[in-house]
Order: structure tokens, then sequence, then C-alpha cells
């Protein structure tokens, strides 16, 4: 007799190892030194420590959401745009870090974030509609995005530079 707990098991660690990959590589982009030390940044924005703790909560949370609404998800093509959002949730965020840490354009991650914050909205009412608590249990990304986004905002309007391009080009 085969152990039902195969397959949930197999479906945690799929989770979970994606959730991992798309945080160490967003860590890996995340290349802090003296330019992101010389940026102007908002007496509000919270200290170093707390970014590693915050994330990994999302993740836990993002992992838990994720496998309970595939395991609602009863229909193959259901799966399969589960699949898709996560997969373009996770590119989005890694995206970022690279636009604002690697490429050192904090301008263009704020542009960028809005899409990755829609990216977020779609995954909580897609999730939501298989399992509620897979929708609630996304809401902390969503905030911590929403938050991430006015930081970033903050930090284009205190940098000079990032902050008249960005207003050439939004003007």
């Amino acid at each position: 007799m085969s152990d039902p707990r195969g397959p949930f098991a197999r479906q945690v660690a799929i989770a979970a190892l994606a959730a991992t990959v798309v945080m160490a590589a967003g860590g890996v982009a995340t290349i802090l030194g003296p330019w992101y030390e010389a940026l102007r940044k908002p007496s509000w924005q919270p200290p170093g420590w707390v970014f590693g703790p915050a994330w990994t909560t999302i993740s836990i949370l993002t992992v838990i959401a994720a496998v309970r609404a595939w395991r609602r998800a009863e229909a193959l093509a259901a799966k399969r745009v589960l699949i898709a959002a996560f997969t373009l949730n996770g590119g989005l965020n890694f995206l970022w870090s690279v636009l604002f840490f690697t490429l050192r354009r904090p301008d263009w991650a704020l542009v960028e974030v809005v899409f990755l914050w829609l990216s977020i909205l779609s995954l909580v009412l897609l999730c939501g509609r298989l399992s509620r608590l897979s929708g609630l249990l996304l809401l902390p990304y969503l905030g911590w995005v929403g938050f991430a986004a006015y930081l970033n905002w903050t930090i284009v309007q205190l940098n000079a530079p990032f902050a008249a391009l960005f207003r050439s080009v939004f003007a």
C-alpha cells in the first residue's frame, strides 16, 4: 500500500524548492556595497536584519498557499495556470532585485515593482478562489511588496539623478 502523504510531501518539496531558488537568486542579485550605502534612504527604512526574516516568512506562507491551492485545483488547466502565475511572479521578484541592486537602477525597479505587485494580487485572487486560506496567506507578501514599492519610490525621490529621470518620463 502506498503512503498517501507521498504526493503531499512531493508537492511541498517542489514548492519549497521553487521558493528557495527564487529567494536565493534574488539574494545573489542583491549586491549591497558602497553604491547602495551611498544612496539617501528615508529614516523609516527598516534595518537590514529585518529583510531576511520577512522574506523567509513570506516564502513559507507562499509555499503553504501554493500547495493548498494546487491540491484544490482539480482541472489540469487550473494547475497550469497556477504554475504560470507563480513562475511569472518568481521571475518578477528576481527581476526587481536585478534592476535595483545589480543594475543600480531604482527608477527602473520602481516601474517593475508595479508589475510585481499586480502579479501578487493576481496570486491572491487566483489562489483565493481555490482556497480562501491560500489567498489570505499571500496578503503579507502583497503588503510587504507594497511597502517595498513605497520605499523604492522614496529612494528614487531622495536621489537626484533617479528622481529627475523619473519625473521627466512620467511628467
